[in-house]
């Protein structure tokens, strides 16, 4: 190669595109629909296939905890013949699929984002696995659940015992025959363990502090009633726990053959072992907390809260609805062991529901509090052109959700859309000055 040769690539620049999106699940797709409505240039650049975590994190059971009305993503709702009825895990990727067709969106797929940094010349520079590109500004569409998050204590579980994550639990059959220990009793955790202990496993369930919801209370679906209630619209300001419910696990409940509640105590009565929260592996045995009562108690008075709410509602707007009851526990938990020898009780298999962790390891920009999270204003972050979108309550509860990721997209849209308006008014302003 010449001399000029190598000083012509040497000064070649990064193609440039005013807006990138990194991400492309329904989040990083909203955005790109509502980008593209307003003609404003963009690319979505994602590091697997669209809805990746639908695809590849879902059981081969799973079905939405929320119902198919609620599938509201930007000018295209669910239109199907069963409103509300529970998608599994295919037509959830089918939908979130059709939508990007719907759209246009221009997604890259296959294409991972490496590095977010400040260009050399104002705006962002975008390192990809295909190279650099420059942007006015970036959202970034990618959720908060990115590494599986698996204790160190699980280096202390005795060899031969198979350990998954959540997010790589497929079906029984997957998993050697014997018991399964789960721990954790969140979304994921008591779904999976509902899972295994209809196949009839025998199932031993570490239980959380996870809150759990009704599936239907008083005729209708419990959604339906918080959705009557404005709930999924409550501000994070409005809420009583402010920022601090985004670090909140979801309720727990099931869209399963049609939808039901998940009552851990009826599946005890059912042969399922509960205990409390793994403290500790000592010696190969399996030490818990003394929680087990208060934590299955917490969970049942948020149940009756929600029931609480929807009586409230109901009565104050002379709805006609047939009655309701509180829940009463079917189940009362006794002196639990609390060490359990996981071989002596033929525990050949652990499935870690235990959430994941955030990774922004990526974005090489001053946006983060002092636990990693990025600071923001429904997504408008503290650097000037960096968004983030998708968020669970990055603005209300619907926010990380079908129903409402729209709504915060175009709020973003139109941040975006005044920014790049506002340089442009600053580039003329100075050639005229010139």
């Amino acid at each position: 190669m010449t001399e000029g040769a190598s000083a012509m690539t040497a000064t070649t620049q990064p193609p440039h595109v005013p807006v990138v999106v990194v991400g492309g699940g329904q989040a990083g797709l909203s955005i790109s629909a509502f980008l593209g409505r307003r003609g404003i240039g963009h690319v979505v650049f994602e590091k697997n296939r669209i809805a990746h975590s639908w695809r590849s994190q879902r059981w081969d059971s799973f079905c939405l905890v929320t119902p198919n009305w609620q599938c509201q993503l930007p000018g295209f709702p669910y239109a199907g013949a069963d409103p509300h009825g529970f998608m599994s895990r295919d037509e959830t990727v089918a939908y979130v699929e059709a939508f990007a067709r719907f759209v246009g969106a221009p997604v890259r797929e296959g294409v991972a984002v490496t590095r977010v940094a400040r260009g050399e010349a104002g705006g962002f520079l975008v390192e990809t696995g295909e190279g650099p590109v420059t942007a006015e500004a970036v959202v970034l569409a990618v959720s908060a659940y990115h590494l599986p998050n698996i204790p160190r204590i699980a280096e202390r579980i005795p060899p031969g015992v198979t350990q998954i994550h959540s997010s790589a639990y497929r079906n029984p059959g997957q998993l050697p025959e014997g018991a399964v220990l789960v721990v954790g009793s969140g979304q994921s955790g008591c779904q999976i363990a509902e899972d295994l202990h209809l196949a009839g496993r025998k199932v031993h369930l570490v239980v959380g502090s996870a809150p759990r919801c009704p599936r239907f209370y008083r005729g209708r679906d419990a959604v339906d009633w918080l959705s009557d209630m404005g709930q999924y619209d409550l501000p994070v300001e409005q809420h009583p726990l402010k920022e601090q419910v985004r670090r909140k696990a979801n309720h727990y409940l099931t869209g399963r053959d049609g939808g039901r509640d998940i009552d851990l105590r009826r599946f005890a009565t059912e042969g399922m072992a509960l205990h409390g929260r793994l403290t500790d592996v000592r010696d190969g045995r399996l030490v818990f907390a003394d929680d087990l009562a208060r934590n299955l108690d917490a969970a049942d008075a948020v149940y009756n809260g929600i029931c609480a709410l929807i009586d409230r509602h109901i009565a104050d707007n002379g709805v006609d609805a047939p009655p309701g009851r509180p829940y009463v526990p079917v189940w009362q938990p006794g002196e639990g062991p609390a060490e359990l020898d996981p071989l002596a009780a033929g525990i050949s298999a652990v499935v870690w529901a235990t959430g994941f962790r955030s990774d922004w390891s990526f974005v090489d920009l001053p946006l983060f509090d002092g636990s990693g999270y990025p600071v923001h204003r429904r997504g408008v972050t503290r650097v000037d052109g960096i968004y983030v979108l998708g968020l669970p309550w990055l603005h209300s509860w619907g926010s990380g959700r079908f129903v409402g990721v729209g709504r915060d997209a175009e709020f973003l849209a139109d941040r975006i859309e005044e920014r790049l308006a506002a340089r442009d008014r600053e580039g003329a302003d100075l050639k005229l000055a010139v």
